[in-house]
């Protein structure tokens, strides 16, 4: 069996009756202006007859790049990130790069340990999800020249690239939703206040909630220790725990929407019957939960998209500005919600 070597440059040159050097200059978009227009419909022609892939490590050790991309996420189980994976990936393939991924399990030291090999690997860039409104290794980065786009997460100070949802209207149909049910009793469980998400989310619920003339109760909010189903069941408990009326509650995330349907299952309480419950992300089966939950549907597939998108630019043009870009969300309306009873 005779195996069929690898198109290469020269033969992409020899087809189209050019030297390498010009063949090479051709098939770069940077040089393409360099050739005649004619050579570089020749040339073109030829590598697409030919099959010609160009080979990206000897193209990257020309450029100084490695055309690899780190996506360090807090928490690889939490649906919400699969599809902004799908998204970054999608753009960035198309620009031949390659996303190595890393989960932190959300630990400050697992965190700096997976940094560390990524800077050792010399990515040309980093997608952040990790990051805490105060983070000493977004510091370091940014000192070193490393391009950075944060996603789902927004440094204190703004100074780095980020691609979010719009927290502050999404909490605000959250809430207009369940008042033009007619609650007026709401609590909010809500998610750490140490990363931006989390105080972003809460900041919102208060807001909307002086605007819509609901009592800021301090009785009706807690906080889970993090974005995750168990957490949420532990903030809920602690909120019946309280004893203070409530017919509906705003979860920070869906996953600890899913905590608080645990404990309402466990108890005994009927959702939507005697509590309403919405959710936030409309992460990928929602809409199968019994009953389906009523969430703000992020766009998390287009933040994967923008976030490639800016960091390319990012990487391109290391001076440009630290654009914050913000998607609008969109209320979905399902089971999970209905009138108090009266």
């Amino acid at each position: 069996m005779v195996t069929q070597q690898p198109i290469t440059l020269r033969d992409v040159a020899r087809a189209a009756e050019v030297h390498p050097s010009t063949a090479s200059r051709a098939l770069n978009v940077e040089t393409r202006p360099l050739v005649n227009d004619g050579t570089v419909a020749r040339v073109l022609a030829a590598a697409e007859a030919l099959g010609y892939e160009p080979n990206s490590l000897a193209r990257g050790l020309k450029l100084n790049r490695t055309f690899q991309v780190g996506f360090v996420l807090p928490d690889l189980t939490n649906p919400l990130f699969p599809p902004m994976v799908r998204g970054l990936e999608d753009s960035l393939n198309g620009a031949k790069y390659t996303v190595v991924i890393a989960n932190t399990d959300n630990d400050a030291d697992k965190e700096r340990s997976v940094l560390d090999a990524m800077l050792r690997r010399r990515v040309d860039g980093l997608v952040l999800a990790t990051a805490r409104r105060h983070d000493p290794a977004i510091d370091g980065l940014r000192e070193a020249g490393m391009p950075l786009v944060l996603v789902n997460r927004t440094t204190e100070d703004g100074g780095v690239p980020s691609v979010t949802g719009d927290d502050h209207a999404g909490i605000g149909m959250a809430l207009r939703h369940l008042v033009e049910l007619g609650h007026r009793r709401i609590a909010y469980v809500g998610a750490p206040t140490s990363v931006s998400t989390g105080l972003a989310r809460y900041q919102a619920f208060v807001s909307w909630a002086r605007s819509e003339g609901i009592e800021v109760d301090a009785d009706l909010m807690v906080s889970a220790d993090w974005f995750q189903e168990d957490p949420g069941a532990n903030a809920f408990r602690e909120l019946l725990e309280r004893d203070v009326s409530f017919t509906a509650v705003v979860a920070a995330n869906d996953l600890i929407a899913l905590g608080c349907y645990d404990v309402a299952t466990e108890q005994g309480i009927s959702v939507p019957g005697e509590v309403s419950i919405v959710g936030y992300n409309d992460m990928p089966f929602a809409d199968k939960l019994s009953p389906p939950l009523t969430t703000v549907h992020v766009p998390v597939y287009e933040i994967g998209r923008r976030a490639a998108d800016l960091l390319l630019e990012t990487i391109d043009q290391p001076t440009s500005m630290a654009d914050a870009i913000r998607l609008r969300p969109e209320l979905i309306v399902r089971g999970s919600t209905q009138p108090p009873v009266s």
